[in-house]
């Protein structure tokens, strides 16, 4: 009998120290994995491949950060979380817990970085853009333009206008072609699906055409509401075979020769894309076009204005014979009355 009650008692204290060191154990764990270890201001953390679980944890206790190693394990093995983290740099915001980094890690949530390409840039212009941001992964350096359109297998071979301008988002360490190849893949995407709306009687025969055209209405002027008039203005001359007159793209093709006012004798510069002295459209687009200037040039204006002159405040006036022009030119360009 005593052996019986000795007993007894051994196994009823075992069992209390059981019982209290499981409900300590499960409320170690439900403090651990429901405490905030982003304390003060978001961490980003990179996870590069080949990293282990252990080097994981080992950045983000670098990081300062209030992790409990093992739960931090024992979560991860939940559902082998731990084997589906996905590499990449994370940006881990304030209030995070333990398994809400875990999940971004598994989801493959990464930091997002942004570059944006307003209208009416150059090629050359992106690709300064490009050069200088330290997020990216840089391959392009004194890359050839014919080469770099082959590389993204696009049927132009002059890379000027073939990019669509736009912010773009991306990951740390993407390629700086690889930003190219979307920002062309949505230009051609926006070109195709504007040309299938086109309006009847354009004096173009091929999308690319448009894209040149609308790349100059982009460089005329910033005002939405005068791109469709301006569109009209050039494709009325081009049916009448009319010379364009467009300063924008003289500008082009005199390149670094442009000295920042043009003059007569640029005017007289016998370029390709000189529209003084060559009718017709230029060889390629001169700048990036926005979906404004693409849609003005498909959908123009349909009046009878041939000329305009700047204001000089942004905005033009249209005119649609010489002498109104003139006139016009008189009043904004030459101060005259």
């Amino acid at each position: 009998m005593r052996v019986s009650v000795l007993t007894n008692k051994i196994i009823t204290i075992i069992a209390a120290i059981l019982f209290f060191s499981g409900a300590w154990l499960w409320m170690d764990y439900q403090c651990a994995a429901n405490t905030p270890v982003v304390i003060d201001d978001p961490v980003t953390v990179e996870i590069e491949k080949g990293d282990s679980f252990s080097r994981i944890t080992d950045k983000l206790i670098a990081k300062d950060l209030a992790i409990r190693p093992f739960w931090f394990k024992v979560l991860a093995l939940h559902d082998h979380a731990f084997k589906k983290i996905k590499t990449g740099e994370y940006e881990l915001s304030t209030g995070l817990t333990m398994p809400g980094i875990l999940a971004l890690f598994v989801l493959g949530k990464t930091k997002q970085y942004s570059i944006t390409f307003p209208e009416g840039w150059s090629f050359q212009q992106i690709l300064r853009k490009l050069g200088t941001n330290p997020n990216l992964r840089h391959t392009l350096k004194d890359v050839d333009g014919y080469a770099l359109m082959a590389a993204l297998d696009a049927n132009a071979g002059h890379p000027e206008g073939e990019f669509f301008p736009d912010t773009y988002f991306f990951e740390k360490h993407t390629t700086d072609i690889a930003l190219l190849k979307r920002a062309h893949a949505k230009m051609q995407a926006v070109i195709q699906q504007e040309w299938l709306k086109k309006d009847d009687n354009l004096p173009f025969k091929t999308p690319y055409e448009a894209l040149i055209l609308a790349s100059i209405v982009e460089k005329e002027t910033a005002a939405k509401a005068e791109r469709a008039m301006i569109a009209g203005v050039f494709i009325r001359r081009l049916k009448q075979d009319m010379p364009l007159q467009t300063d924008p793209t003289v500008i082009y093709g005199l390149g670094e020769g442009y000295l920042g006012d043009i003059t007569s004798k640029d005017l007289m510069t016998a370029t390709p894309y000189n529209t003084y002295l060559f009718k017709g459209l230029p060889p390629t687009p001169i700048a990036m076009p926005g979906h404004d200037a693409i849609a003005a040039v498909l959908h123009p204006d349909q009046g009878d204005n041939l000329y305009f002159v700047s204001r000089g405040d942004g905005t033009h006036v249209f005119s649609a014979t010489l002498e109104d022009h003139n006139a016009a030119v008189d009043n904004y360009q030459r101060k005259k009355k």
